[in-house]
């Protein structure tokens, strides 16, 4: 039996790279890129969509070589401990906006963000993997499960609570505050994933193929479970996608860069922070939601449906500030379903893992694994990418500032553009979650 110490450890490292590094470039880069950075519409959205083309190649590539790894430190362990450095390093630079002209920043903003890609899935892959050879008690790895949903959104609600409060303490321009926070956020990551290496431990020893063979991709495209986990994985991706890019746009443009209630400052990270909590305290609880509902299965499908619902509702809410209370509850409703669904995602890659490992005669739990962080990245980028295409498409321009940066057009942002903002927070969202929800429901295996 894995101690409480060992969960909590393994915690650490979503907690680093899911409630840390992936949340502030769901959240944050969007908006960064555009109104900080100075990248138009256009660039940055084929920045996100050219990077997910690459991490098509790497993390397959990263789960085959994980899979092989041997070492003192274990099969997965060891991508955790020295990538813990290259991982906060490269995210603090992301965040860095350089003294150079638009050419410069593109090329500084595509070399950079292919880099934190590389890195991640360096680092992401191998700490899912590592799920199928600390336990093979499915209700342990429930159970791990879970601590890695509390563990990440709990770091998550840190990250984005204290997002608008490091900010005003570093004052100055909009890139200096973007700078400092990267830097000390990305510290804190590197110290997490460390020390997620180093509590955590290997007890089971995967059957490994002997050398490096396509065979193994090609095993996995017929299997029924691995193609309905993975369009369920893209399904909440995009799902999360959408809601984290569109959620500047809609405090910039709809309420006001920011509200204050009761002397708390409610921006776009803190409005996301409510669900984060909220995830934190059902993710916490899903094990025990999924043997009350009898099954995985139908504990994803009751979870998409808490999401359909209350993502439809949110599209019906008065686009004003007066409305932000019925906003965040909204929002932590929406997040109730996540919270549920989040741990129970990462069992059935296990699952899935093991059902290969049985039929196919040898481990690829790396490479399985390494589909749910592809499919995390894939969710992310396209929906940033489409919601900057759409934004535009809606009307919304780039122009010159004085200093020659490129930022928005205000006179661009009509009610047109409002409109499409608040359906990307909600009506997409609500139509892809009813998607995962029937891929759920037909979801082939029964756990």
């Amino acid at each position: 039996m894995a101690s409480r110490w060992e969960k909590l450890g393994y915690a650490l490292g979503d907690a680093a790279s899911g409630g840390t590094v992936w949340k502030v470039m769901s959240v944050a880069f969007p908006l960064f890129f555009t109104n900080v950075f100075g990248l138009t519409f256009t660039d940055a959205a084929m920045l996100m969509l050219v990077a997910r083309m690459f991490d098509v190649v790497t993390d397959p590539l990263m789960g085959s070589i994980a899979d092989r790894t041997q070492s003192r430190w274990g099969t997965y362990r060891p991508w955790l401990i020295f990538g813990s450095i290259p991982l906060g390093l490269v995210f603090a630079l992301l965040l860095y906006t350089p003294e150079q002209g638009p050419v410069g920043k593109r090329i500084y903003a595509y070399a950079l963000y292919l880099l934190m890609m590389a890195v991640y899935t360096m680092v992401n892959v191998p700490y899912g993997a590592m799920l199928g050879v600390m336990t093979d008690n499915n209700d342990e790895k429930n159970q791990f499960s879970s601590y890695r949903m509390v563990g990440a959104y709990a770091m998550s609600f840190v990250t984005l609570a204290a997002f608008p409060y490091l900010q005003r303490a570093v004052g100055g321009s909009d890139q200096r505050q973007y700078a400092a926070v990267g830097a000390v956020f990305g510290l804190t990551a590197c110290l997490m994933t460390l020390a997620c290496g180093l509590m955590t431990k290997e007890r089971l020893k995967p059957v490994r193929a002997e050398k490096f063979q396509m065979r193994q991709f090609v095993d996995l495209l017929p299997g029924r479970p691995w193609i309905f986990l993975t369009l369920i994985a893209l399904c909440t991706n995009f799902f999360n996608g959408f809601r984290f890019a569109a959620a500047g746009y809609m405090m910039e443009y709809c309420l006001g860069r920011e509200i204050t209630v009761s002397g708390l400052i409610i921006n776009y990270t803190v409005l996301m922070a409510f669900g984060e909590v909220t995830c934190m305290i059902f993710g916490g609880l899903s094990p025990r939601f999924t043997r009350i509902v009898g099954s995985k299965r139908m504990a994803f499908v009751w979870s998409s449906v808490i999401c359909v619902v209350s993502s439809m509702a949110f599209f019906f809410i008065p686009a004003w500030p007066e409305s932000i209370s019925l906003i965040v509850l909204t929002v932590i409703v929406t997040s109730v379903g996540i919270g549920l669904y989040s741990p129970v995602l990462w069992s059935l890659y296990a699952d899935v893992s093991d059902y290969a490992t049985q039929k196919n005669g040898t481990s690829c739990t790396g490479l399985i694994f390494s589909s749910g962080t592809m499919a995390q990245k894939l969710g992310g980028a396209i929906s940033g990418s489409l919601i900057a295409l759409l934004l535009a498409l809606a009307g919304a321009t780039m122009v010159s500032d004085e200093f020659g940066n490129t930022v928005i057009d205000p006179a661009s942002v009509t009610d047109s553009v409002r409109t499409m903002v608040w359906a990307l927070f909600s009506l997409f969202p609500a139509a892809i979650a009813l998607a995962m929800g029937l891929l759920a429901y037909y979801f082939p295996i029964k756990k």
